[in-house]
């Protein structure tokens, strides 16, 4: 950054809006504070006292932004709630060890169907176990005794513990017509208006991409590659602008995992099958949309961190792929290779926080005519024409890059690489500008 950039450092106002969360949640970045107690942590489980430790352990797992965890001590006990999604981890700790659950459903019939669903479910627990309680309540559990309950241990079960239960709860109940939703009290309820924002947005831009595929130009089985970047560019970037729960969340992760496995199909095959994935989307009820749209409160991340280096070698190994579709007019393929690679970096990993909100500014940028109709101000691009407005845009990088100095004094972005004559070009040099950042900290120079 520039010494006139220093001394006229722009304020750091978030852009207005409304309270809308995005993308999915990490747990990679821990505050001083975090870090501080996991070492207390340790150190009380070391020296045997457990009670400590554990208290230590929860303070390290409280997010300060998601407010995520609740406690409180009784007569030697300690009482705790994790929340993760959908589901509230509850449990107690003492001298003698640590129990935890979280309710997933109630039978209102038992069914040998779903009780089978839970014994092939424990075959892929690792710390925990499906149970059913004697009032026909489908569980998860996990316990242990206090010289075996290290904070390392008691991390890796409550995760899989409630990232389990939260994935499970839903797909179970849509699946399962015997089972109900237990106590959903702490989901936070979305507006109307936010839900049919969202809902319309999945069925315009799932129909846009069906479209194209029956264009077929170019032709789908010359250049599968063509729709492969389209089908997964939606699939990602519909998990970070609508931030799905339940049905449609499996779907996504489904899709990339239908792509990314090696099941033997040939490219082309995994085109008709997501494609046939996103049908299935598509002709889904609003109400059913609408009964999977609440806002959570999580715990536990499901990316593993990824640092800057790792993101250039994705730009670098992806972006000179939209060269020919710009060459041979095909823009819509074109802007969906950089938009792949912003939106399966935000699927995959837990990215730096600056990239992150840089990614963030991409998309808000791109698809301006959404964030304003949910309610946000979009002054980088003109309502009517669709045209990039550059100040604007130049100087959110600038209030972006002034929020993330002090861990990062050498991020400068060089907004002289920026092509704002078309949307696309705009989107490939918006890429190439992150991929020359230096996220150098003064440590390491």
């Amino acid at each position: 950054m520039s010494l006139l950039d220093r001394l006229f450092k722009p304020s750091e106002p978030e852009e207005l809006g409304p309270d809308i969360a995005f993308g999915r949640y990490t747990d990679a970045h821990k505050s001083k504070e975090q870090f501080e107690a996991w070492d207390k942590a340790i150190k009380a489980f070391e020296n045997k006292d457990y009670l400590e430790a554990y208290k230590a352990f929860l303070d390290y797992l409280f997010d300060t932004e998601e407010n995520n965890l609740e406690k409180h001590e009784e007569k030697g006990t300690l009482h705790f709630t994790l929340f993760q999604g959908s589901k509230k981890v509850q449990g107690e700790a003492n001298r003698l060890g640590v129990k935890a659950e979280a309710k997933v459903a109630h039978a209102n019939e038992l069914k040998s169907s779903f009780a089978r669903r839970m014994l092939e479910l424990n075959f892929s627990l690792e710390y925990s176990r499906y149970a059913l309680t004697p009032n026909d309540e489908i569980t998860i559990v996990f316990d242990t005794a206090a010289a075996d309950g290290s904070p390392y241990k008691l991390y890796y079960a409550l995760k899989e513990l409630a990232t389990s239960a939260d994935k499970q709860d839903d797909l179970l109940l849509d699946e399962f017509e015997q089972l109900e939703a237990l106590d959903n009290s702490h989901l936070i309820e979305l507006s109307p208006e936010e839900k049919s924002v969202k809902y319309q947005y999945i069925c315009s831009q799932i129909d846009q991409v069906l479209k194209l595929l029956d264009r077929g130009e170019p032709d789908v089985k010359t250049y599968p590659g063509a729709f492969s970047y389209l089908l997964l560019e939606l699939c990602y970037r519909l998990d970070y602008l609508i931030k799905p729960e339940g049905f449609m969340m499996e779907a996504l992760e489904r899709m990339n995992r239908i792509y990314f496995t090696n099941s033997g199909q040939n490219s082309l095959q995994k085109i008709y099958t997501l494609r046939g994935e996103l049908e299935q989307l598509r002709s889904r009820s609003q109400e059913e949309f609408f009964k999977e749209m609440y806002r959570v409160k999580n715990s536990f991340g499901i990316t593993s961190p990824i640092d800057h280096q790792k993101i250039r070698d994705i730009i670098t190994g992806e972006l000179h792929n939209m060269e020919w579709y710009l060459e041979n007019g095909h823009r819509e393929i074109a802007l969906a290779i950089p938009s792949y690679i912003v939106g399966y970096c935000l699927f995959t990993y837990a990215v730096p926080r600056p990239i992150r909100d840089f990614f963030h500014l991409y998309y808000h940028i791109i698809e301006s005519e959404y964030f304003r109709a949910l309610g946000f101000p979009t002054p980088y691009r003109d309502a009517e024409s669709g045209q990039l407005k550059k100040k604007a845009i130049k100087k959110r990088i600038k209030v972006i890059a002034a929020r993330h100095e002090d861990p990062y004094p050498f991020l400068s972005p060089k907004t002289n690489l920026l092509d704002f004559s078309s949307i696309v070009l705009f989107a490939r040099s918006f890429l190439l500008m992150i991929d020359q950042f230096d996220l150098s900290s003064q440590k390491t120079r």
